[in-house]
């Protein structure tokens, strides 16, 4: 199972490139997330593995933002692996500074409102789907 976080902020959708080292779509654009693990199992164990996906990709503490369930979809990764990922919208704070923790994991981000996105070749349909149902 994995999370999906998008972040706003002033009418913009904070986007992550992925690294070029990822098994799974290396260097396209997506919301920041990762796998559920295991030790993390517990009350509310896909909101605090999207908390802490989000920590560890862009260095930023989300907790006490408010994480809004968008929805989930099934697919198969780019070495066969099925996946149910977890679709979650939040607003960044202000104060925040996003940054790319791990640039394996993270190449960099972008801003962008749904329009840009679709205008983005670097942007996926299956991260387009995400975005504007978490901007809807």
């Amino acid at each position: 199972m994995n999370v999906e976080v998008f972040l706003e902020r002033d009418g913009h959708w904070l986007l992550i490139q992925r690294g070029m080292q990822e098994a799974n779509a290396p260097g396209v654009l997506a919301g920041v997330g990762g796998k559920v693990e295991i030790d993390g199992a517990g009350a509310d164990v896909l909101e605090e593995t999207a908390r802490r996906e989000v920590a560890e990709e862009i260095g930023v503490d989300v907790t006490g933002v408010v994480l809004i369930y968008v929805g989930s979809e099934f697919f198969v990764t780019d070495d066969g692996d099925p996946v149910i990922n977890v679709v979650f919208r939040g607003e960044l704070p202000a104060h925040a500074q996003p940054m790319a923790a791990s640039a394996q994991e993270v190449a960099g981000f972008v801003w962008l409102t749904v329009a840009e996105a679709e205008a983005n070749a670097n942007c996926p349909p299956w991260v387009l789907r995400s975005l504007r149902r978490v901007a809807s």
